[in-house]
């Protein structure tokens, strides 16, 4: 289905200060940013017209960009409420939200050390990330060829632009064949995440998911952890090797974009959704809902 290219839309962006229209947010061709992947953002969630954890999500922008060395000039309240600006203003009921922010074009090279920050907030309507019907089956995963990298060669527990490039790749190998996202693993080859959110499985009264020492912790899977405690199952957060795979019955992701999806499939493995991944969907619905309603 053919969609609306996202440089040609209506609407208000909020852009270093102010609201300009969609179709003036732009940036240079020189920006450091787009040569050399100085940049960080989020990906949020608007329910009933309120961002499901705003606060959170400003906040780990803010310690994005301090761990990929720029500093924000606006504080994670400001970032709030410029947030909630955006949303108003292009009346968004449910919908997505992208602060990104990003290294200018004063300096040209690897150095960057006078480049203005910039930062920018879009919002939109946006349904589920996986097709309805698809999700409520579980999705297919292939398990993707490109790996997460060792803490010591990229900063892992930033959201930076850069580190989605083997995502993409990854995703686009994975539709290729038919399926519809990717595992990855890491660099030690065990089981680490899709190409855009965690994953959890599970074995009678316990989920188990892997320890994100090399990819973000994500603000949904934290979440869900909690959700999961209140229903009385343990979690085991622990290094999980692709082999084991075979051992479990459910397979659900979080993530801001996928909510909880479930999958049926990830290469070999096969697993039966049912009633866990159910009563993570209904919870994590619940709460989205609730909260944004108080």
């Amino acid at each position: 289905m053919e969609t609306k290219a996202f440089d040609d839309r209506d609407g208000l962006i909020w852009y270093n200060g102010d609201l300009v229209p969609w179709r003036d947010a732009n940036v240079h061709i020189l920006t450091h940013g787009l040569h050399y992947a100085s940049s960080v953002f989020e990906g949020e969630r608007v329910y009933d017209g309120e961002v499901f954890k705003l606060t959170e999500h400003s906040e780990r922008l803010v310690t994005s960009a301090r761990l990929m060395d720029f500093e924000i000039p606006y504080s994670a309240a400001e970032i709030d409420s410029a947030t909630r600006a955006v949303v108003a203003a292009n009346r968004i009921g449910d919908g997505y939200v992208r602060p990104v922010a990003w290294r200018g074009s004063e300096m040209m090279g690897v150095s960057a050390q006078q480049n203005r920050i910039n930062l920018a907030i879009a919002a939109w309507v946006w349904p589920s990330y996986f097709d309805p019907e698809e999700r409520l089956r579980g999705i297919r995963l292939q398990i993707s060829k490109w790996r997460r990298p060792n803490p010591e060669t990229a900063p892992v527990q930033s959201k930076a632009a850069g580190l989605y490039m083997i995502c993409t790749m990854g995703k686009h190998a994975a539709e290729a064949e038919g399926y519809q996202d990717a595992l990855m693993l890491d660099w030690r080859g065990r089981v680490a995440e899709a190409t855009g959110a965690n994953i959890f499985f599970t074995r009678s009264n316990e989920l188990h998911t892997p320890t994100p020492d090399c990819f973000l912790d994500g603000i949904t899977r934290r979440t869900v952890i909690e959700l999961a405690r209140m229903r009385g199952y343990e979690i085991v957060e622990r290094v999980i090797m692709p082999e084991e795979m075979g051992n479990f019955e459910e397979c659900f992701l979080t993530g801001t974009a996928a909510e909880v999806t479930p999958v049926r499939e990830i290469g070999p493995y096969r697993f039966t959704p049912g009633v866990i991944c159910q009563q993570m969907i209904e919870d994590f619905e619940n709460t989205v809902r609730r909260r944004a309603a108080a």
